[in-house]
């Protein structure tokens, strides 16, 4: 649960509770393993209150081209909620266009999804974008300089080429924030359209191995890093 709540890691809490620095109910906790309901019980370490909520769900999804990135579509479109199970009524953190790929989060915490999606908190999310075109470096300064776009000037916070060839190059970019179309309309301003885009990361929450069209829960200590990012 310390791991679940962003203290610390899962080997860090084992050595916190070595040292007798985590208590439950305000008696010191020297077993390992021990487990209890976060919500019936009080758990501090070093005196502060850890705060976790175990009645939520978090769930990691790589998104396939042609899903929507909703909860129902009128036009009948296969939508992300039918590829993940939960038995909880689950909302995708904001949105990826149809034709983008990669990591969605979904979850039943609305306080969670609000400070994800909305600017003020400042949640990078970070793209794999294989580009049209030998991408300049020219280019990739404009785009943290910030291009001018119908909904105003849009700027990436990071920008990083990771592959360059005559036809095409692989860019890796950060955004801070997630405009309808954002990255792909910051792309053709510079010249150099998109050809796939990938979400890698959102926040602390990595798509690593997790093969197109599948989910998994978060753990624990995904969890506890997610919400420490979100100040919750």
């Amino acid at each position: 649960m310390i791991a679940a709540a962003g203290i610390a890691s899962r080997r860090a809490a084992e050595q916190l509770i070595e040292e007798g620095r985590v208590s439950v109910d305000g008696h010191v906790v020297r077993v390992q393993g021990m487990r209890v309901d976060p919500t019936r019980v009080r758990i501090e370490v070093d005196g502060e209150r850890v705060n976790v909520d175990a009645r939520h769900t978090y769930i990691a999804l790589n998104k396939p081209a042609g899903v929507v990135t909703t909860a129902a579509d009128p036009r009948g479109r296969p939508t992300v909620l039918d590829l993940v199970r939960s038995h909880r009524r689950v909302v995708p953190v904001g949105r990826l266009d149809a034709n983008t790929l990669g990591l969605v989060l979904l979850t039943d915490h609305g306080e969670l999804v609000h400070r994800l999606t909305h600017p003020r908190f400042q949640i990078p999310r970070v793209y794999a974008a294989e580009v049209r075109g030998t991408m300049s470096r020219e280019a990739a300064t404009k785009l943290k300089e910030g291009v001018r776009l119908e909904d105003g000037v849009a700027r990436a916070k990071t920008v990083k080429i990771r592959r360059r060839a005559a036809s095409r190059s692989l860019v890796e970019i950060t955004m801070m924030e997630g405009r309808k179309h954002e990255v792909r309309r910051m792309f053709d301003a510079v010249g150099f359209p998109v050809l796939e885009l990938v979400r890698i990361s959102f926040g602390p929450i990595s798509l690593g191995p997790l093969a197109s069209g599948k989910s998994r829960k978060l753990s624990a200590e995904e969890i506890g890093q997610l919400l420490a990012a979100a100040g919750l």
